[in-house]
């Protein structure tokens, strides 16, 4: 069989930095997009010149130096600079409209800086994501925060839909490769559904399942974006896309550092164990309910989810999904540390955040 097309509307949209089913309105922070993007990108990205910081350290994946992106007048990152490294579960916060969903969008290279420097794995991007080769073996996705799937396709044709359009694989792999992805975020017999037929959170894991499938050829490291990823789920739906997000990035990272090491061993739950060479010991979730702990500090270059970067507003997504924080405001970062330092900082715009108090330097008009 052919590969899936989408309709020429949805395709359009998407092309466009719109999402597949909000009605062809462009998001505040993307409206500016020129990149041709397929959902939940995962194209290659690639690099021209080495960056300062990057380069001596091989173990950032990504980093922003100095980055500016305005939109008219409006001006929204203004100074940025951060670092991604292998093996963290970062989260960006900070108030609406500070830029927390451009800096993603730019980090996965559909939107390109104004000034300051994007490096990918110590080498500097010019351009889109459209612009790049395929010689760097970091693949960075993006999860939309609307799951942005083509109505017109089945749930299966979303999720193997650049297999379908990029890679050399007979259909009957993509459809073993998609069913494998599916039943990973614990959605098995849905791939005849269409979007319409499910409900918003069972939205939000076929984009998840999306965002991880791969070529089984493919030995490139990825980093996931993941973009408001619990927005508009009730409080038990949220937990489920939490943890969803921590035990793919988990059993990615057993796998690939059992391949590395076969002294390292995983519990018996698929979250990392017990590693014989260096003595780290690290649980799994446990039976009350709480996420697994961060991983030890990760060297060397991996293959499949090496770290993800998530943008909320969700305490409940700060507390379970990531264990580093970013806080943007005014368009730098203001603050940066681990999740149990946010809760204990006297930082002022973090302090007001965390309280969801009106008295500080955060305006809400």
């Amino acid at each position: 069989p052919s590969a899936p097309r989408a309709s020429r509307s949805e395709s359009e949209s998407h092309r466009h930095g719109h999402g597949a089913n909000d009605g062809g309105r462009p998001s505040t922070t993307a409206a500016a997009s020129t990149a041709s993007a397929a959902p939940a990108t995962t194209a290659t990205t690639s690099s021209s010149s080495s960056s300062g910081a990057a380069a001596g350290d091989a173990d950032v994946l990504i980093e922003f130096h100095d980055v500016y992106k305005a939109f008219g007048d409006n001006a929204i990152l203004q100074g940025a600079s951060f670092q991604i490294r292998r093996g963290e579960a970062v989260g960006i916060i900070g108030a609406s409209g500070t830029g927390k969903s451009t800096t993603l969008r730019i980090a996965a290279g559909l939107l390109a800086p104004d000034s300051g420097e994007v490096s990918i794995m110590g080498h500097k991007r010019t351009g889109l994501l459209s612009d790049q080769t395929d010689d760097e073996h970091l693949r960075v996705g993006m999860v939309f925060q609307n799951a942005a799937l083509f109505d017109s396709l089945t749930v299966g044709e979303n999720v193997g839909f650049l297999l379908y359009e990029h890679s050399q694989l007979p259909p009957e792999d993509i459809e073993r490769i998609v069913e494998d992805s599916l039943s990973k975020v614990g959605l098995r017999g849905v791939q005849k559904l269409f979007p319409n037929e499910l409900s918003g959170g069972m939205k939000k894991r076929v984009a998840l399942a999306r965002a991880v499938v791969c070529d089984e050829n493919d030995n490139s490291e990825r980093v996931i974006m993941y973009d408001e990823p619990t927005a508009g789920l009730d409080p038990v739906a949220s937990t489920v896309v939490e943890d969803l997000m921590r035990s793919l990035h988990y059993d990615s990272l057993s796998a690939s550092m059992a391949t590395l090491d076969p002294s390292y061993e995983s519990d018996t739950e698929g979250h990392p164990g017990h590693h014989h060479h260096h003595g780290a010991a690290n649980g799994g979730g446990g039976g009350n309910g709480a996420p697994p702990p961060p991983l030890p500090r990760i060297t060397g270059r991996l293959s499949g989810i090496s770290s993800y970067v998530v943008v909320t507003h969700q305490h409940s997504t700060i507390r379970r999904a990531v264990d580093r924080l970013i806080f943007l405001h005014e368009g730098k970062v203001a603050w940066q540390g681990t999740v149990e330092e946010y809760d204990t900082t006297d930082e002022p715009v973090v302090a007001q955040f965390r309280a969801g108090s009106l008295d500080g330097p955060i305006a809400y008009l």
